[in-house]
Order: structure tokens, then C-alpha cells, then sequence
């Protein structure tokens, strides 16, 4: 596949399911086509995990600049809106950078937002949330409203319960917040916009190599160095494979056990995600782990 034609500045954004090779493809293209290379995965913004959540190395950085990764305190709530405030500083800011942005990652909701646009919903009070977090989410399915619903992946607690608590806060459905929403901040069309693809067995073997190279690389001394922050709530600590780990530093699980469910539950993520883009972004250039620009 060939690119259009792009001037030296134009944007691009690579999305894709995890371990499908997206951060390799965006430093070959920030070498080849120059850029700094900018994160849009939720999990990579967290100061506690490099590892864990496969940010790029340094080895990597030092090929090419990197921003958004790491530079969030792990005990911080980090949203789409944060981020997008963050980009928007990159693009516009008394500071912006010369250079192309190339935004990589697999947080389906930061696409959303760069490309489509973002309601100003005012943020959810603290007792809100609290009530939130103590409901079933078969509860908080039932009283949305069929509109906003119909938008959600039900499967999805964090997206549901945060329909739950602007609807609660606010006295208005989502999806009304949602339809009100200002002009995007990068419209496709102003971008250059790759979608990685690739074959399911094959993302899955390399979901499944991932584990152990995480504990070749040092998962094991990340974890252990949290042991005493950890907070299960926390959205730091919901990413993929800290909860096994801490399951098997407390010993309620083999490592084995924490491997195969790691494993499981980065694959249902991934299938997620395949199924996210695949819906959201079917206009954009689909490109194949092996392509080389």
C-alpha cells in the first residue's frame, strides 16, 4: 500500500489492536517521513508501567521523540478529555510542535474524540462516582436510555458507567451530550489514517509470546515496585496483566495461571478492539503488520 501524497506536516494516526505492531510501523514512518511520535493508548500514559504495558523502549525513543507516555502520576484519573486537551496543546498550544504528529495506539475512544469530536460534559462529582463504582453493571444497563445504549459496548463497564454518571450528574442522557458535539480537532480527511490488520492467528500467537517477554524485560520488578501502591480501582491498575502479576506476587496464583489468564484477557481485549475499528474506522487505509512504507 502506498501513501498519498502528504506534505511535511500533515498527521498521522495509526490505530490497531494490541500487539499488532503499531509502534513498530509508527517509528519506521517517524525515520522515514520524520515526526514525533505521539501516544493514544490509555494504559501507556501511567508512570508505573513501561513494561507492563509494552511502551515503546528506550532504545526506541532515543530514534525518534515520543510524547504522552509515562507522564501521568499512577494514583491520577486520565480521560479521552485529558488527553485531548494534551493533543490539542501539541497542534495549537503557545508551545506546539513543528513536527508531524504520528498518534499511535489502541484506545479506540482518543481516535473517537481526535477525529469526530468531543461534548463538553462537566466533569462527574466525587459522590457520583462513588455511587457508580457500588452498582452492578446490569443495573447501570437498565437505567440508561435506549439511545445511548445502543452506542455502548454493554460489555464494558468504564464506557457504561460513565454514560450512567453523566446522565446522573447531569439530569441528560449521553447521547444528547454526544450529538451536541463541536467540530473535531483532526477531521479524517486532514489526516493521513492507517488502520492495522492482521490475521487472527497470528495476533493471537503474538499475544501469547508477550507474556514472557514481559517478565524477560522486567514485569516482575515493575510489580514489585507497586506492590505497596496498589489499588485495584485505580485505572492504572487495571491495565492487562497487573492484576495477574499481583495475583501471583500475593500467591493466590501460579505463574502459569497468571500467564494463560493474562493471555485470555488480552485476547477478549484485542477482539474488542479489532471489532471497535473495524466498525469505526472501515474508511481508513488498512495496512498489514509487514508493510514497510
Amino acid at each position: 500500500m502506498d501513501l498519498p501524497q502528504i506534505d511535511a506536516h500533515t498527521p498521522i494516526l495509526i490505530a490497531g489492536p494490541t500487539a499488532s505492531g503499531k509502534s513498530e510501523l509508527a517509528l519506521r514512518l517517524a525515520e522515514t517521513y520524520g515526526g514525533v511520535v505521539v501516544n493514544a493508548d490509555a494504559s501507556q500514559v501511567f508512570d508505573c508501567w513501561r513494561v507492563i504495558t509494552a511502551r515503546p523502549p528506550a532504545e526506541d525513543e532515543a530514534r525518534a521523540r515520543h510524547l504522552l507516555y509515562g507522564h501521568v502520576e499512577y494514583n491520577r484519573d486520565y480521560s479521552a478529555g485529558h488527553w485531548l486537551r494534551e493533543v490539542t496543546a501539541l497542534l495549537h498550544g503557545p508551545e506546539r510542535y513543528p513536527d508531524r504528529l504520528i498518534i499511535v495506539g489502541g484506545t479506540g475512544l482518543y481516535f473517537s474524540t481526535l477525529t469526530k469530536g468531543m461534548a463538553d460534559i462537566p466533569a462527574t462529582p466525587a459522590d457520583v462516582r462513588q455511587r457508580a463504582d457500588s452498582i452492578p453493571l446490569p443495573d447501570l444497563i437498565a437505567e440508561l436510555d435506549t439511545t445511548t445504549a445502543e452506542r455502548l459496548d454493554l460489555n464494558n463497564r468504564m464506557r457504561v458507567q460513565r454514560a450512567w454518571e453523566v446522565q446522573c450528574a447531569t439530569g441528560r442522557p449521553l447521547a444528547q451530550w454526544q450529538d451536541e458535539t463541536p467540530p473535531p480537532l483532526l477531521p479524517p480527511e486532514r489526516c493521513i489514517t492507517l488502520n492495522m490488520v492482521s490475521d487472527k492467528d497470528w495476533l493471537e500467537a503474538r499475544i501469547r509470546r508477550r507474556f514472557d517477554l514481559m517478565l524477560e524485560a522486567g514485569a516482575l520488578e515493575e510489580i514489585d515496585a507497586m506492590l505497596d501502591l496498589y489499588d485495584p480501582e485505580l485505572p492504572s491498575c487495571k491495565a492487562i496483566g497487573v492484576p495477574e502479576l499481583m495475583a501471583y506476587r500475593h500467591g493466590k496464583l501460579s505463574l502459569d495461571d497468571a500467564r494463560e489468564s493474562a493471555s485470555v484477557a488480552t485476547r477478549q481485549f484485542a477482539k474488542r478492539q479489532r471489532t471497535w475499528f473495524r466498525s469505526k474506522m472501515k474508511d481508513w487505509h488498512q495496512v498489514s503488520p509487514d508493510w514497510r512504507p
